[in-house]
């Protein structure tokens, strides 16, 4: 066990129940209080102490209940079910898993008491995109004017997860399908769903006739304009682009379905 974890697992009386996990921002270990199974999150990146924050304000309401939260440290339970939105959508359950997303970011955006500190605007959140979009042009600069666009007049604003897709709602059993790993923003309510078409991978995100379908799915079930979200399905996946841009990863599948949202827009 990592040393990163040693002071939180002493302070709350965990007993570790797996191995850990580390991700580029944050580092996670499986425990037990009580028996009961529980996850321990040490955050690494700003982003994740405004997730951290966000969390214990939703206060287990469409998300996975923290249990204690203190500095960098979350603790929070575990999902248990063994049902899976990436396997569905891979699965010929593609609709049913956009479904469940719709359902989970509804309970999210559900109207509650003043919001926590320190969540980024989403005018802040698109920064990179439009610097992108003059070094590179083509469907980048598309991507950008469509942000550009939807951030001038922006509609029905509301606390958003920011990174909503088949990986980060999981199946918590008798609780149901619960969000994790929040990035804390707040804007408009159509952005929520733009992350969902570049998920759960390439293959599946750039079957032919997916994105159109998957868009008439999410319009309908999340009472969306479907023209709005096809702009933010472009604007997003352009920014998902720009920020692999800059970390020296492939552009390509962020840019796949950008180019593909620009076509169905086109129709």
């Amino acid at each position: 066990m990592s040393a990163i974890f040693d002071d939180h697992v002493r302070r709350w009386g965990l007993v570790p129940d797996g191995e850990p996990i580390t991700t580029p921002n944050s580092s996670l270990l499986p425990v037990r209080r009580n028996g009961l199974p529980l996850m321990l999150k040490v955050a690494r990146a700003a982003e994740e102490r405004t997730g951290a924050r966000l969390m214990a304000w939703w206060d287990g309401q469409g998300a996975a209940r923290v249990v204690e939260h203190r500095g960098d440290a979350l603790l929070m339970e575990r999902a248990g079910g063994r049902a899976s939105l990436v396997r569905m959508a891979r699965g010929g359950l593609d609709d049913q898993a956009s479904r469940v997303l719709c359902a989970a970011a509804a309970r999210l955006h559900a109207p509650r008491h003043r919001p926590p500190p320190a969540l980024v605007p989403l005018d802040r959140w698109f920064g990179a995109l439009h610097p992108a979009a003059l070094a590179h042009g083509g469907i980048l600069a598309h991507a950008a004017d469509s942000a550009r666009e939807l951030l001038a007049e922006p509609r029905d604003p509301v606390v958003l997860h920011g990174d909503l897709h088949h990986g980060n709602v999981l199946d918590f059993g008798a609780r149901g399908w619960l969000a994790i790993d929040p990035k804390g923003l707040v804007g408009e309510r159509g952005f929520e769903f733009a992350t969902l078409f570049r998920n759960p991978d390439l293959a599946t995100a750039a079957a032919p006739g997916r994105l159109a379908r998957q868009a008439d799915v999410v319009a309908r079930a999340a009472g969306l304009e479907r023209g709005r979200l096809l702009k933010w399905i472009l604007a997003g996946a352009g920014l998902s682009a720009a920020w692999s841009l800059e970390d020296g990863d492939e552009p390509a599948p962020a840019l796949a379905v950008a180019e593909l949202a620009g076509a169905e827009l086109a129709r």
